[in-house]
C-alpha cells in the first residue's frame, strides 16, 4: 500500500482534526502518501482531493471542527454516487480510505466495503452513539461545552427562582444529556432511551419546593422533544411556575477539543492507519475500557444504542 486517503463526514465535532493530523503523520511516518477529500462524500463524488504533507495538518490539533470541511451527500447514498466515488479513488491512486464521522459517515464507509474497497471508521461525533466504542471524538468537548452552560444558567435561575428546561442535542442518543445532567446536579433527565412520566416531574419539583429548593435544572435530550415542546407539556401537567427554555444548539459542537478528546482522536486515527499497514480493512476503530479495539465495520452498524443505566438511576437518587 502507497496512497490513503482521508475525509470527515457528516456533522463536525472538536478533535476531528487532531485525528486528521494523527492519519496524516503516522502515514508518512510509514513512507505512505496521505490525500484528504475536502467536503466529505461529495468532495470525493466530485474529486475535491488534494495531498496531504506533514506541514499541513501543522497547528491543527488545537482546533475545532474540520479543515477538511464536510457536507451532507445525497448522491452518495446511490449506487452511481459510490461508483463515482470509487472512481475518483482510483484516478488519485488511493488505496483506503479512512472515514471520520458518526452514523451517516460510517453508512458510507460500508457501501464502499461492500463493493471491496478498503474503509476504515474512526468514530468523529458529540453525540456519542457509534457501536463498539464506548467514547466518540468530540464528545468530550461538547459535554463540557453544555455543564459550562448548566452552571450558568443555574447561577440566574437561583437568582430568579426559575425552573429552566436545557435542551441539549445528541440526535437520538441520550449521552450528552445523561452525563452533562449528572454531572450539572440536574433534578430531572430526558432522554430516548428511557421512558417517563410528566407526572414523575412534576413530583420531583414539588418535593424540591417542599424542602426550601427555588430552583430547578431539567435536561432534555433533543432526541425526546425539543424544550419548548417539553415547557408545553409541564405546563398542561399543572406546573404553574416561573418556567423558561434554554436550547444549546451548535454551540455543543463548536470549540477547542479538551486533552481527552485531543488524546482519543489521536489514538484512533493512529490505529486505523495500522490496520491498513496490517492489510486490514472494513473496520470501524474505537476504545473500551481504555484500550483500542477494533470491529467488522458491517457488523457493528445497526446495533442499539444503549446508555448506562447505573448512571441514570444514579442522577435519579442524587437528584431528591
Amino acid at each position: 500500500m502507497k496512497r490513503i486517503g482521508v475525509l470527515t463526514s457528516g456533522g463536525d465535532a472538536p478533535g476531528m482534526n487532531a485525528a486528521v493530523r494523527a492519519i496524516v503523520r503516522k502515514g508518512i511516518y510509514h513512507g505512505l502518501e496521505v490525500y484528504g477529500i475536502n467536503q466529505g462524500y461529495n468532495g470525493l463524488i466530485h474529486g475535491n482531493i488534494q495531498k496531504l504533507e506533514a506541514g499541513s495538518v501543522g497547528d491543527i490539533i488545537q482546533r475545532g471542527g474540520t479543515i477538511l470541511q464536510s457536507a451532507r451527500s445525497e448522491e452518495f447514498k446511490t449506487p452511481e454516487g459510490q461508483q463515482k466515488g470509487i472512481e475518483q479513488l482510483k484516478k488519485h491512486g488511493i488505496e483506503a480510505l479512512v472515514v471520520i464521522g458518526g452514523d451517516g459517515s460510517y453508512q458510507g464507509a460500508k457501501k464502499l466495503t461492500e463493493q471491496g474497497f478498503n474503509c476504515i471508521g474512526v468514530p468523529g461525533t458529540i453525540d456519542n452513539d457509534i457501536p463498539g466504542t464506548d467514547f466518540t471524538i468530540g464528545f468530550d468537548t461538547a459535554l463540557n461545552t453544555v455543564l459550562d452552560a448548566i452552571d450558568k444558567i443555574r447561577d440566574t435561575a437561583s437568582s430568579h427562582e426559575r425552573t429552566f428546561i436545557i435542551e441539549v442535542m445528541g440526535r437520538n442518543a441520550g449521552d450528552i444529556a445523561l452525563w452533562s445532567g449528572l454531572a450539572g446536579g440536574a433534578e430531572s433527565i430526558i432522554v430516548p432511551e428511557e421512558n417517563f412520566e410528566m407526572k414523575d416531574v412534576v413530583e420531583r419539583l414539588q418535593q424540591g419546593t417542599k424542602r426550601g429548593k427555588r430552583h430547578s435544572i431539567i435536561i432534555v435530550a433533543e432526541g425526546v422533544m425539543s424544550g419548548n415542546q417539553f415547557a408545553e407539556e409541564l405546563k398542561k401537567a399543572g406546573v404553574t411556575g416561573d418556567t423558561r427554555v434554554s436550547v444549546l444548539g451548535h454551540i455543543q459542537r463548536g470549540g477547542s477539543p479538551t486533552a481527552f478528546d485531543r488524546v482519543l482522536a489521536s489514538r484512533l486515527g493512529a490505529r486505523a492507519v495500522e490496520l491498513l499497514l496490517e492489510g486490514k480493512g472494513g473496520r470501524a476503530v474505537g476504545i473500551q475500557n481504555n484500550q483500542l479495539v477494533d470491529h467488522d465495520i458491517l457488523e457493528i452498524l445497526g446495533q442499539p444504542h444503549t446508555i448506562d443505566k447505573n448512571m441514570y438511576r444514579l442522577s435519579k437518587e442524587l437528584s431528591i
